[in-house]
């Protein structure tokens, strides 16, 4: 008996995440990550913080059935520059303009500002999210881009992409695992005493003379918001040159995923908020996102975004806490090393070659400092 043809597919690019159906593709995902979901990446669009002017221009890949019907989905956008991703391809760009081509747009699959490990291929059988993939070679190819990205991906989705033959590339985070804690006293147990003491310390100068108030869902009031957008504004003014979300971003998170969103707020007195961080919830994990101080509080930014995330991780029994890209001073508050991936698919044979060297020579540099980071946590060795 002569095999079935395969079900018909159509591949497309879309024109944002905002104009496709929310619950179809919000099937195509387990919803645990609240950065892949409709809600978030459609307010990105809908604030105007990706879109015209940003660099950012959404072209969803697509996966139809012959109905009409979503089955598979990857947020991707057009990049003109390499900003937002924390993943640094900078260097790239230099030597492929100083050979004579032109490094954006590239493509970019990836869920905006947001250095979470991720899907990146949303689809639920590996045969459609393998067509998201040659999906993405095309666009690159027929439209004579340099490259494409696939950012912070899932662990369990990268070996689809090295299979297709992409180059990988390792980074490291820190982010604390919740082993079963009962407590943040007994997380404190487990440091050595030297950490354990500076700890402490550093937490109670943190809050001395302060209210720190935990809110979530309806809890979350505009003035609170307002507050949340001075604070992210200033950091986002001294790292970035200019903050990534808008003003109206903040609103929409506050319409549509309140009930994700756990906003800690440092007053001064009673009314005066003087620091903030902006915290997502996940199915399992707590991710630490935003921050920002209107006042310089020693310790404060680690009490806010470390030890309340711990707290909160231990309380709601999660996982773990993702506090973010970078950041080395994690290790002596707890968060542990851990691998990030991403994987990068480059058109040019001669230009491949060049990043393939460049990522043995990273990989190996990154072998050895990861090495050294387990090595030097703050936890008590055994025996």
């Amino acid at each position: 008996m002569a095999e079935a043809d395969p079900p018909a597919r159509t591949i497309s690019l879309g024109t944002g995440v905002a104009a496709i159906d929310s619950a179809a593709w919000d099937a195509l995902h387990d919803g645990a990550n609240p950065f892949v979901g409709h809600a978030f990446l459609s307010l990105l669009e809908e604030s105007g913080s990706v879109g015209p002017g940003t660099g950012w221009q959404p072209a969803p890949l697509l996966v139809e059935d012959e109905a009409g019907a979503l089955l598979a989905a990857a947020p991707a956008y057009l990049k003109s520059h390499s900003q937002g991703e924390y993943v640094f391809d900078q260097g790239w760009a230099d030597a492929w303009a100083r050979a004579g081509g032109d490094y954006y747009p590239k493509l970019q699959i990836a869920a905006p500002f947001t250095p979470v490990p991720g899907p990146r291929l949303l689809a639920n059988s590996a045969d459609d999210e393998s067509l998201l993939i040659r999906a993405a070679e095309a666009v690159v190819r027929q439209n004579s881009l340099s490259s494409a990205h696939a950012t912070f991906v899932a662990p369990n989705q990268m070996p689809m992409f090295e299979d297709a033959g992409w180059l990988v590339r390792r980074d490291i985070q820190f982010h604390f695992a919740n082993t079963g804690y009962g407590s943040f006293d007994d997380f404190l147990a487990t440091l050595t005493s030297a950490k354990r003491k500076q700890l402490r310390k550093e937490r109670a100068r943190a809050v001395d003379g302060l209210r720190i108030e935990e809110l979530t869902g309806d809890a979350i009031q505009p003035e609170h918001w307002d507050a949340m957008w001075l604070f992210y504004q200033d950091t986002g003014a001294r790292k970035w040159g200019q903050p990534y979300l808008t003003r109206d971003a903040f609103d929409l998170m506050g319409e549509c995923m309140a009930e994700r969103v756990i906003l800690l707020i440092a007053y001064d007195g009673e009314d005066c908020p003087v620091a903030g961080a902006l915290h997502f919830l996940g199915a399992d994990t707590l991710y630490g996102r935003y921050w920002g101080c209107q006042i310089d509080i020693p310790y404060l930014h680690f009490e806010l975004c470390y030890y309340r995330a711990i707290d909160i991780a231990i309380a709601r029994g999660l996982a773990r806490v993702e506090a973010g890209a970078q950041g080395g001073h994690k290790l002596a508050r707890g968060y542990g090393p851990v691998a990030t991936w991403s994987a990068h698919f480059i058109a040019d044979p001669g230009f491949r070659r060049a990043v393939a060297d460049y990522l043995d020579q990273e990989r190996h540099a990154e072998e050895i400092e990861m090495e050294w980071l387990e090595g030097h946590t703050p936890f008590r060795r055994k025996g």
